[in-house]
Order: structure tokens, then C-alpha cells, then sequence
């Protein structure tokens, strides 16, 4: 029994829990899963939330399926959950963590065309640790795929990680394009947005978050760190002090479900 429990809460697949008139999207980061954000949902659906976590494009079967993919492709992963979850819901929030909050904040900008509520940032990318990345795409054709992953996470953060440990070159180029168009975006985010970001993150510089808050478009903004984190801010040591000064941040928002 406990082997299905850990499987489950590894499991790749997008998850959708109904509940009140408020709906949170949960958007998982790069070479990731919904299993990153699933203890997330499934807490904030016990405070009465509809929550819908979508698998992205070319995540959760195998890198080769990734590798086919794109920017694009993701944002409109990310563009389709929000209008489904927005069909189901009167106001919804657009929440992500690492990609999936360049993902958020893409949404939160207008130009997918799905109106959202309020955004929230988590460990977004702006400036990545591994400089070598701006690279990727010179590097595709010669090295298409390079190991990564999980490996280097805790045991008690791996368990809740359904992602790839191999990553295709390609898509970090792809990655980057995002990311770049993303900044550019910004300034036309103008609803409510909250940026969370982990002071022990090892993939992306913290001072990303500095960079969101400064130049997103609206002025009802905050933003908080998590001293004990690493990147995956959902699942790690600080995880239910996210969770919490979440759902106090959208109750201060009138954005509590009911």
C-alpha cells in the first residue's frame, strides 16, 4: 500500500479537484509534472478551491516527445487549462512554479487571450545558475539530449517528482525564448501578483524574483521568500508557509472561494 501512495504521488498525470467558484491554476515547471504541484492542490481544494494542475506538452511520457515541443506549445498547455478551468469558474488565478511561472505571468499579461484574476510567481526564471544555457541551441545539433533531473534533490523532494532526468538541448533554447518574451510581457501585467521565490534555489537566481516585481505592470504586488527552500518551492521544507501565505494573500484579495 505504501509503494501505491508513493506512486500516486509521483504520478505524471494532471490532476482536477472541483470545488467553490474560485479556481487556481497550478502550473509545473520545465522537464517537470503536475506531481510537483499536486500536495499544493490538493490542500488549497480542502480550503474549498477548484484546482486543475495540466501536464504540459511533451512532459510527463519520455524526452523524445519533449523534444518535439515548444514554447509555444506550452504556453498553449497553459492557455487551454485556463480556459476550461475559466469556463468552470467566476474568477480564476493563474499560479506556476519555475517555468510554470513564466507561464503565469505570460497569462497574466492578456495576450493569451484567457482573462485571469491574479497571478502568482513561483521561482520563475529570469536569470538561470547554469549561464551555459543561452547556449543551447549552438549545442543542440552537436549534444541533443544531457542529463538532469531530480538526482540531486533530497529523498523527502524526489518522492513527490514524476519529471525527466534527461533534458533535450533544444528545448532549453526553447526555454529561453519564453523566458525573453516573458520580460517583454511584464509591464502589461496589471492584476493583483504575488512572487514567491526560495533563497537556496540552485536553478534559478533568486534575484529573478527581484527582476518580476520591479517590472510587472500593476502596483498591488508583493513579494516573500522562503529561507529553508530550494527551486521546487511546492514541495519542500517551507511548503505549507507557501501554501498558507497564499491562501492568505487571495483571501486578501476577495478571492477567497465560495
Amino acid at each position: 500500500m505504501k509503494e501505491d501512495q508513493e506512486f500516486t504521488e509521483a504520478s505524471p498525470e494532471p490532476f482536477f479537484f472541483p470545488g467553490g467558484s474560485v479556481g487556481i491554476l497550478l502550473v509545473h515547471g520545465f522537464t517537470g509534472s503536475p506531481s510537483e504541484m499536486r500536495p499544493m492542490g490538493q490542500w488549497f481544494a480542502q480550503q474549498g478551491y477548484t484546482v486543475a494542475g495540466p501536464l504540459l506538452a511533451g512532459h510527463g511520457t519520455s524526452p523524445l516527445d519533449m523534444e518535439r515541443t515548444g514554447w509555444r506549445d506550452w504556453v498553449a498547455s497553459a492557455r487551454d487549462a485556463a480556459k476550461k478551468l475559466r469556463e468552470r469558474s467566476s474568477r480564476i488565478v493563474a499560479a506556476g512554479l519555475s517555468m510554470g511561472g513564466a507561464l503565469s505571468l505570460y497569462l497574466g499579461s492578456g495576450v493569451a487571450g484567457v482573462p485571469v484574476d491574479a497571478v502568482i510567481s513561483m521561482c520563475a526564471p529570469i536569470y538561470l545558475q547554469d549561464r551555459r544555457a543561452h547556449l543551447a541551441r549552438f549545442v543542440a545539433p552537436i549534444h541533443p539530449f544531457h542529463r538532469d533531473g531530480s538526482a540531486g534533490h533530497p529523498p523527502e523532494i524526489r518522492r513527490y517528482l514524476a519529471g525527466y532526468d534527461i533534458t533535450p538541448t533544444r528545448c532549453v533554447g526553447e526555454l529561453m525564448t519564453l523566458i525573453r518574451r516573458t520580460k517583454r510581457l511584464l509591464p502589461g501585467v496589471r492584476v493583483p501578483t504575488l512572487v514567491l521565490q526560495a533563497r537556496r534555489d540552485r536553478t534559478v537566481r533568486p534575484k529573478s524574483a527581484q527582476y518580476i516585481y520591479a517590472r510587472v505592470g500593476t502596483s498591488d504586488k508583493a513579494l516573500r521568500w522562503y529561507e529553508q527552500s530550494g527551486h521546487i518551492l511546492t514541495v519542500d521544507r517551507d511548503r505549507e508557509a507557501v501554501w498558507r501565505d497564499v491562501l492568505d494573500w487571495l483571501r486578501g484579495h476577495d478571492l477567497a472561494p465560495r
